[in-house]
């Protein structure tokens, strides 16, 4: 997560007419707005294809995937983000063009700088989203991603991937191997080979 850049504390009908007219992206949490960074190579590589293994599986349906730029509130963590991929096939969401609000998929992909913060406490506000049955979290470091799954307890259970693995997302029926996962992914820095 990025730093503060907005004090003091603004409401989220604020933050919504704010952020319209600035060029560079926010996240909104609790009042707080974050600047959000861009990113490197090897994850937009990866996020972009989950994003592309997901438009094609879900073509025809009524699910949509979102990549980036799609604004996700959710509204009991006072929060909006911006999830690198997120799938809604929500009919509420089909009609909102700028915010979506009912995901059954959220994915980040990790850097150095939002890991913790993606798996502690944005991934808090996310599971306060009642529709969101997986939240992916892919490491193109490492090469490997831990799956959350909530179970009909309610309960989220941790699936993990090991290095060079691919993923199972049941939320949306769709398998993505190692080589669709981590295709024309960069090494990482001060990497060879």
């Amino acid at each position: 997560m990025g730093h503060a850049v907005a004090k003091p504390l603004m409401s989220a009908d604020d933050f919504l007419a704010w952020d319209a007219h600035e060029p560079v992206r926010h996240e909104f949490v609790r009042g707080e707005v974050f600047a959000m960074a861009g990113a490197e190579e090897r994850h937009v590589t990866v996020a972009l294809s989950i994003a592309m293994a997901l438009r094609t599986h879900l073509r025809g349906t009524p699910c949509r995937t979102f990549i980036t730029d799609m604004k996700l509130s959710v509204a009991a963590a006072d929060a909006y983000f911006y999830p690198d991929v997120m799938v809604t096939c929500s009919a509420t969401d089909a009609t909102q063009p700028l915010i979506k609000s009912e995901p059954l998929l959220v994915v980040e992909v990790l850097s150095p700088s939002t890991a913790a913060y993606d798996r502690g406490g944005k991934f808090a506000a996310y599971r306060q989203l009642p529709s969101l049955r997986e939240y992916l979290l892919v490491d193109p470091d490492s090469r490997r991603s831990d799956l959350y799954r909530k179970g009909a307890d309610g309960l989220w259970v941790l699936h993990p991937s090991d290095a060079g693995q691919g993923v199972q997302l049941a939320s949306v029926d769709l398998t993505i191997d190692a080589e669709a996962l981590w295709a024309d992914m960069p090494s990482a820095p001060g990497v060879t080979g």
